[in-house]
C-alpha cells in the first residue's frame, strides 16, 4: 500500500494518553480506579504505550513445538504399551514416559515400543543402577530419538529427602550424564502447583539451575543439556511473559559460568486450579493454558485431561486432550506464526517485571546460602506456602472465581463415587531431611466440605 493512512496524525504519547484519562476520571484518584493490584507484585495498568518500555524483549518464537503424550504405566506394562502405539497414530508427536515405580517391568514396555518412529523422552524420578542400565540398554536400540530427564533437586524439593545423600545423588547425576542419552530435568511445576508466585516461580528455578551449574563446575562437566519443565495456569498473558522471561534470566545467569548449555521448554497446564466438580470447566482452562505455553516459546507442550485428578488414565479423558492440541497447532495455526507477540507492550512490560523481582529474589535467595541451604532453612517453604495461603483464601471469599466451584455451582453434582485416585492431598509420615514442597489444588478445602455433604 503506497498511500500511508495515518500520516496526517500526530503520534499521541503516553503522557498525553493520562492526562485525557485524568480529565475523564473527573477527579477520581487514577491508581485506585485503574491501576489492578496482583498477587504476583505486579501492577496491571490500563494501558501499556512504547514510550514506557525500556527494553523490548524480543526473541526468536519456536512454532515447531511438539505434541507430547504422557504414559504413566498406571493400568500395568502392557496396557502402556497399547495405549503407546494408540497415541502414535492418533498425533502424538512425543512419547513423554514418567518412571517413578522401579519395580514394573519397563525392559518389557520400551523393546515392544522400539519399533516406533518418534522422539521419547523418559521423566527418570528415582534412579537405579539396575534399572539405569536397562534404560540406557533400550535407547541404544531405539531408533528414534532418545532421551532421558534427571532432577534429584526436584525430587529432594518434593519428598524432602535425597535418592541417598547429597553427595552420592551428585556423583549419581554426573555419571549418568556422561551417557549421551541422559539430560538434566529442571522441574519447575512443584513450584507452581505449590502456589508459588510468578517471580517466585522464576527466581527458584534459577536458583535451582545455578545449583546445577556449580555441580558441574564441581565435576568438571562444561556442557549440559536441560529440559525445563513448567507448568503454567490460566493468568494467559502473565503465564506467556513468565515463559518469555526465562531465556533471558537463563542467559543472565550463564554470563556467571564457561558452561555449554542448550535447554529446551517442556510445559503442561498446572493441576493447582482444576476442579473435581463441573469438570468439565478443566478443558477451558487447560485450552488457554496451551495456547500460552505456546505462545510463550515452549518446545514441548503436554495436556491434562479434564479428569486427571480424580480418574486414571483413560481413553475419552486421553484423546480430548490431545484433541485440543491438535485442533491449536493443525486449524488455528499455532505453529505457522513467528514471534507472535512481538510489539505487544503489555507482554513486554510484565517480562520486564518479572525479570527484575525474579532477579532480586535470586539475589537474596543466594545471600542466604543458596537453594539447598534456604531449603533446610525452611525459607522456600515458607515463601511458598505464605503465597498459596493467600491465593486459597482470595478462591474461599470469592475474589478469585473458580467457575463451578465457587461460583455458578451446580448443587446437584455428586461426585464421591466418581473417584478413582484421591483428588486430595494425603499426608505421609516419614522423616524427612527438610519440610518438603506441597503441590495443592486451590479447591480442595472447599471440594472437601462439598463432598462430606454428598
Amino acid at each position: 500500500m503506497k498511500n500511508k493512512l495515518f500520516k496526517d496524525f500526530e503520534a499521541v504519547s503516553a503522557k498525553a494518553w493520562k492526562q485525557k484519562i485524568q480529565v475523564d476520571l473527573k477527579g477520581a484518584d487514577y491508581n485506585d480506579k485503574l491501576i489492578t493490584k496482583t498477587p504476583h507484585g505486579i501492577d496491571i495498568k490500563p494501558f501499556y504505550h512504547k514510550d514506557e518500555i525500556n527494553e523490548k524483549f524480543s526473541s526468536p518464537q519456536n512454532n515447531t513445538w511438539e505434541i507430547a503424550e504422557q504414559i504413566l504405566f498406571d493400568h500395568g506394562i502392557q496396557n502402556a504399551i497399547n495405549f503407546t502405539k494408540d497415541v502414535v497414530n492418533r498425533g502424538a508427536e512425543l512419547i513423554w514416559v514418567v518412571i517413578s515405580n522401579s519395580n514394573l517391568d519397563y525392559k518389557t514396555y520400551f523393546d515392544a515400543v522400539s519399533d516406533l518412529n518418534i522422539h521419547f523422552f523418559v521423566e527418570y524420578q528415582n534412579p537405579t543402577h539396575q534399572l539405569s542400565a536397562i534404560i540406557i540398554d533400550s535407547a541404544k536400540h531405539h531408533i528414534a530419538k532418545f532421551e532421558i530427564g534427571i532432577d534429584p533437586l526436584h525430587h529432594f524439593a518434593s519428598t524432602g529427602n535425597w535418592w541417598e545423600n547429597l553427595e552420592k545423588d551428585q556423583q549419581q547425576w554426573a555419571n549418568l550424564l556422561t551417557n549421551s542419552t541422559v539430560v538434566a530435568n529442571l522441574d519447575a511445576r512443584l513450584f507452581q502447583q505449590a502456589g508459588a508466585t510468578i517471580p517466585q516461580q522464576l527466581a527458584y528455578t534459577m536458583a535451582q539451575l545455578n545449583e546445577y551449574l556449580n555441580w558441574a563446575n564441581h565435576l568438571k562437566i562444561t556442557k549440559l543439556e536441560v529440559k525445563v519443565i513448567n507448568a503454567v495456569g490460566s493468568n494467559y498473558f502473565f503465564e506467556i511473559a513468565k515463559i518469555k522471561a526465562l531465556p533471558f534470566l537463563i542467559e543472565s545467569l550463564l554470563e556467571a559460568y564457561e558452561i555449554e548449555v542448550d535447554y529446551t521448554f517442556f510445559t503442561t497446564p498446572s493441576k493447582r486450579n482444576k476442579t473435581l466438580y463441573d469438570y468439565n470447566v478443566n478443558m477451558l482452562r487447560t485450552t488457554t493454558e496451551c495456547m500460552s505455553a505456546v505462545l510463550g516459546g515452549s518446545h514441548v507442550v503436554a495436556n491434562l485431561a479434564y479428569d486427571e485428578i480424580y480418574h486414571k488414565s483413560n481413553d475419552f479423558g486421553e484423546r480430548i486432550s490431545r484433541n485440543q492440541l491438535l485442533m491449536l497447532k493443525e486449524e488455528s495455526y499455532f505453529d505457522k506464526v513467528k514471534n507472535p507477540t512481538d510489539g505487544v507492550y503489555y507482554i513486554d512490560s510484565l517480562i520486564s517485571q518479572f525479570n527484575e523481582s525474579a532477579w532480586e529474589i535470586f539475589k537474596q535467595l543466594e545471600q542466604g546460602g543458596g537453594y539447598i541451604q534456604q531449603l533446610f532453612d525452611g525459607k522456600i517453604q515458607q515463601k511458598i506456602k505464605a503465597s498459596s495461603s493467600e491465593e486459597i483464601k482470595a478462591v474461599e471469599t470469592g475474589e478469585l472465581i473458580l467457575v463451578g466451584t465457587n461460583k455458578y455451582k451446580n448443587p446437584a453434582d455428586r461426585m464421591k463415587r466418581e473417584l478413582e485416585i484421591s483428588p486430595f492431598i494425603e499426608k505421609q509420615s516419614r522423616k524427612t531431611l527438610i519440610e518438603p514442597i506441597i503441590e495443592r489444588r486451590i479447591a480442595e478445602e472447599i471440594e472437601q466440605e462439598r463432598m462430606g455433604n454428598e
